[in-house]
């Protein structure tokens, strides 16, 4: 830091829209968790950078490969510590830049540019010893930790992330692909299920109706939809309960989960999370009812997805249909806050929205709260 500040070497200087896409690609390659989604648009506006869109996450994800086997996404779910010794996020980058998707000039916090820090790791004792530490220690080798992309694609790794758009998440959503149970997936590697909405908008009582413990309840085949959980609901909870329930019960892996809440990095299942706009803002998701008919799909080879609600009252209809029965619906009378949601979250949660909600990183814009609070 001392060294840095001789030099008058600034944040701004580090934290360019290069070191942004740098992360962006070392966390498609790593399969990061979905909370990243958050925390990059947010750094970025603190930053005074341009905030990544759902389509900028979408060409990150179908560029770079993921080839680090850790948890939650396999195949082998080696631990942290394994990627710490087989090289971590230099090691991880050097494949990166073989493949020419790093910003190698972006500054780093060394006061050397990416391509200059890459080029000493390569060749460091330390990279060694730790490399020779996991084989020791774990009988594991580094390569099949950090895999070299193309022995995983020929594993068969894919990419961790999908990120689903349709009548239910103009917005956007996301959901972790690698995570759904690849005996519900079809052989071309698309998931597909169509089903009926089970709505609720408190978590303890969607608990309750996958436990059996209230009428009617959780069936194979159903589309768990949980509503007003978003910033707006609770400050936006992690939902992990209803995805650990889930993976516990033999046909857990037949029901799929949409969410405006947000999930924990070791959720597992068909879990769509992060969908706006959230229930309490107007979206889609609020206006949901019981028996709606839900097609989900996919492609987690393509990293394509829709979500779309195709339904009502036994009817099927097109998702453009779907689209104007939705917006002719009124949000849900059930819908409201957490009653013990604190007034500042309150505050918060309505401030966000109008600097860019869940998408835009959950943060103050002055100048539209400003212009906002002006008309």
């Amino acid at each position: 830091m001392h060294e840095l500040a001789e030099r008058r070497i600034n944040t701004r200087d580090i934290l360019t829209p290069g070191a942004l896409r740098n992360a962006m690609a070392v966390y498609a390659a790593c399969g990061g968790s979905t909370n990243l989604l958050l925390h990059i648009p947010a750094i970025a506006f603190a930053a005074g950078l341009q905030r990544p869109t759902i389509e900028d996450w979408n060409e990150i994800n179908r560029r770079v490969p993921r080839f680090v086997d850790v948890l939650p996404n396999g195949p082998v779910n080696h631990p942290t510590v394994r990627v710490f010794l087989a090289g971590g996020v230099p090691e991880v980058m050097l494949h990166l830049r073989e493949m020419g998707l790093l910003d190698l000039n972006a500054l780093t916090v060394s006061g050397l540019n990416l391509g200059d820090v890459l080029t000493w790791w390569e060749t460091s004792e330390r990279r060694a010893k730790l490399r020779a530490l996991l084989v020791q220690r774990d009988d594991v080798q580094p390569d099949d930790v950090i895999i070299p992309p193309v022995e995983a694609r020929r594993r068969g790794m894919t990419s961790t992330v999908c990120f689903p758009t349709g009548n239910i998440a103009p917005e956007g959503s996301v959901i972790k692909s690698t995570a759904i149970d690849p005996t519900v997936v079809d052989a071309d590697g698309v998931y597909r299920k169509q089903g009926p909405a089970r709505v609720f908008v408190t978590e303890h009582d969607a608990i309750l109706a996958i436990k059996g413990q209230s009428e009617p309840p959780i069936r194979p085949g159903d589309v768990l939809v949980l509503a007003g959980r978003g910033p707006m609901g609770s400050g936006m909870e992690e939902t992990y309960q209803l995805t650990s329930a889930l993976k516990f019960i033999k046909w857990g892996k037949e029901v799929a989960v949409i969410t405006d809440a947000r999930f924990s990095g070791v959720s597992t299942g068909a879990c769509i999370g992060h969908v706006g706009p959230e229930a309490l803002a107007g979206g889609p998701i609020g206006k949901l009812r019981d028996g709606d008919l839900i097609r989900i799909e996919i492609d987690r080879v393509n990293l394509h997805g829709s979500l779309n609600m195709i339904g009502e009252n036994g009817r099927e209809v097109t998702p453009e249909e779907g689209t104007k029965l939705l917006a002719a619906r009124p949000l849900r009378d059930d819908l409201q806050p957490d009653k013990d949601l604190p007034a500042d979250t309150r505050l918060w949660a309505a401030l966000q929205r109008v600097g860019g909600g869940t998408w835009g990183g959950c943060v103050y814009d002055v100048e539209k709260i400003v212009a906002k609070l002006a008309e």
